[in-house]
């Protein structure tokens, strides 16, 4: 099955069929097995009221986007960065890391500050190949921040708490933003020599902050619903909406009641493509339990080393590999019901791995020949693909994963603060 689904993905094919035909083809070919199971396990995937929130988030994304949610937080954010050298670089990285905290996805990130910090730093005279790749690799802080997307998927199939998971993420997310941040200050502020910019006033700051006070306070209300237990995940993710819809539609004035349907429609289509790939891999990865795919990569594993350290390296090499040629959502249900069980094993702390295989998973997102952040960052600014300048900022990410990796307070310290026993 393997082989079809590799072979399939090499003919161009979207991941979703890619997986569903090769699954497929491998059920019709067992004798004791109905292809009835395909049809009644797309279903049974999909019947989860934890993934409710998916659909809820990104209209949340959308009515932000609309609302002029973005552009209040970058003017918030130049404001208190415009006297560091390159600031429209640090302030795209700081937008990321506010954004996060509201879509839980790193494509509906990508395209919303995209469009706005692209345009706005090749009008400064930024090197558009450097600003596609710095957009393209701030946008993975959107689903490690909460709420995130990939952690709703990854509790639904692991039975996590998503609150816990949430907390966890958000150190993880802050130091990968100041690493990226770094990379921006200590080499290409140098490089292209960019000079400091005047430092604005407390008044200004103060105005700026009072014009994305209500954004800022978004986060606030679907975490704390959360973590307080008044909610579920996907009950935030109704509150969000609520929420960004008022904004928009009522405080800020610029969502048209005539502009909703083009929201609505744009919120089913960026949808149904994580909602598709999560039908498809259900029974993709049905096939592969069946085929005792856990008990191989644990041969593959146990053969080479049985150090818990050494393992997580491997977990982590492997990950950011299979990142290059397999969508996120897809990567994430197919390898983590193959790699929970052998984190349990290896006695790895569940939401610290969760984390770990998030974070990998997510950076293959922006690593060519798939990485889907990529292809919008490069669409945006008009570059090339093979042009654009995105090794560096991998570098700097598995650098700050691989501190989160052996440094695991990072993860736990706030879960555990939170959620003690």
């Amino acid at each position: 099955m393997m082989i079809s689904f590799l072979v399939l993905l090499l003919l161009g094919m979207p991941v979703a069929f890619a997986m569903g035909i090769a699954a497929a083809l491998t059920v019709y070919q067992l004798e004791s097995t109905s292809l009835l199971l395909i049809p009644q396990r797309l279903f049974m995937s999909l019947n989860s009221f934890p993934l409710l929130a998916i659909p809820f988030f990104v209209l949340a994304g959308e009515l932000m986007n609309a609302g002029g949610i973005t552009r209040r937080l970058v003017q918030f954010a130049t404001a208190l960065l415009r006297h560091l050298r390159g600031s429209l670089a640090h302030v795209n990285v700081v937008t990321n890391m506010i954004m996060a905290g509201f879509s839980g996805s790193a494509t509906a990130d990508c395209i919303a500050i995209g469009s706005v910090m692209i345009p706005a730093m090749k009008e400064e005279g930024y090197p558009p190949a450097f600003t596609a790749g710095l957009t393209a690799a701030a946008s993975c802080i959107g689903p490690i921040i909460p709420p995130s997307i990939a952690m709703i998927i990854y509790g639904s199939i692991t039975g996590l708490s998503v609150g816990a998971m949430f907390l966890g993420g958000f150190i993880p997310g802050i130091c990968i933003g100041l690493g990226l941040m770094f990379l921006v200050h200590v080499v290409y502020a140098r490089k292209y020599s960019w000079p400091r910019g005047e430092k604005a006033g407390w008044s200004e700051i103060a105005s700026a902050a009072r014009g994305a006070s209500l954004a800022l306070l978004a986060p606030v209300i679907i975490l704390g619903g959360i973590i307080t237990g008044v909610t579920t995940a996907t009950e935030a993710g109704v509150v969000a909406v609520v929420y960004a819809f008022f904004i928009g539609v009522v405080v800020y004035k610029e969502i048209p009641i005539k502009k909703i349907p083009e929201i609505l429609r744009n919120a089913a289509i960026n949808t149904a493509v994580p909602v598709l790939i999560i039908a498809c891999a259900s029974i993709f990865g049905w096939v592969l339990a069946r085929e005792n795919f856990t008990g191989g990569v644990d041969d593959v594993l146990s053969s080479i080393t049985t150090n818990p350290d050494i393992s997580y390296f491997l977990i982590i090499c492997m990950l950011l590999v299979v990142g290059c040629f397999v969508e996120g959502t897809a990567a994430l249900l197919i390898f983590v019901p193959v790699l929970f069980p052998l984190g349990s094993k290896l006695g790895y702390d569940p939401i610290h791995f969760a984390l770990v295989i998030i974070i990998t998973i997510l950076i293959g997102t922006i690593t060519p020949p798939v990485g889907l952040q990529l292809y919008i960052a490069s669409s945006i600014s008009r570059v090339p693909i093979s042009e654009v300048v995105v090794w560096p900022f991998v570098a700097i990410m598995v650098a700050v994963l691989l501190i989160i990796t052996y440094v695991p307070i990072l993860v736990t310290f706030l879960p555990s603060l939170v959620f003690a026993k």
